[in-house]
């Protein structure tokens, strides 16, 4: 069914159209929302709160862009507010200056396939999680991360500039690690 059939008839309540929705972004946003939270049960958590978000906001979309890029905005909003509500995620998401990790400019030439990344990604504190797929992966610049965060351009950049240097000696111990198996090997 074409996207805008589609809004429309979940606008008119028909329960078909609001299954073939669900059905057809609930796996992809699932994937969202698992990248801001720790766990698979959190996941599903914001997944439905999300789509009830969506549901009840049809009506607001504008049928300008994609829909499942207006769909992906409320589940990564949504998430934001779950780890915000969370108390076990509130100590995670402060955004204290400290110099845990230096900042680094390097990038390491690795072969990793999506998924170890994701996984080192997961590994993040969660607040240098958030800030690293909103800006990386969803392409929020460090304006609308502050806004949406509660906090300064700066602190969202300082958080970015230090998951990403986590990343980097992450990756590159990985890689060194890989390449001390294959010469031991040899």
């Amino acid at each position: 069914m074409e996207q805008n059939q589609l809004v429309n008839d979940c606008l008119k309540g028909k329960s078909a159209a609001q299954r073939e929705l669900y059905a057809h972004f609930a796996g992809t946003m699932l994937g969202v929302c698992y990248r801001y939270t720790k766990s698979m049960a959190d996941a599903e958590d914001v997944l439905q709160d999300g789509f009830i978000k969506v549901f009840k906001n049809l009506n607001q979309f504008k049928g300008t862009g994609e829909l499942g890029a207006w769909i992906r905005r409320i589940m990564v909003n949504t998430a934001i507010n779950y780890l915000k509500s969370q108390p076990r995620y509130q100590t995670e998401l402060s955004y204290a200056d400290s110099s845990l990790h230096p900042v680094s400019d390097e990038s390491p030439e690795i072969l990793m396939n999506a998924k170890e990344l994701a996984e080192l990604i997961r590994q993040l504190p969660t607040g240098y999680q958030t800030i690293f797929n909103m800006h990386a992966v969803e392409g929020y610049s460090h304006v609308e991360i502050g806004n949406i965060m509660g906090i300064n351009e700066g602190t969202s950049r300082s958080q970015y500039a230090r998951a990403r240097a986590l990343l980097i000696s992450w990756i590159t111990k990985k890689t060194v690690d890989q390449k001390s198996v294959e010469y031991a090997r040899k």
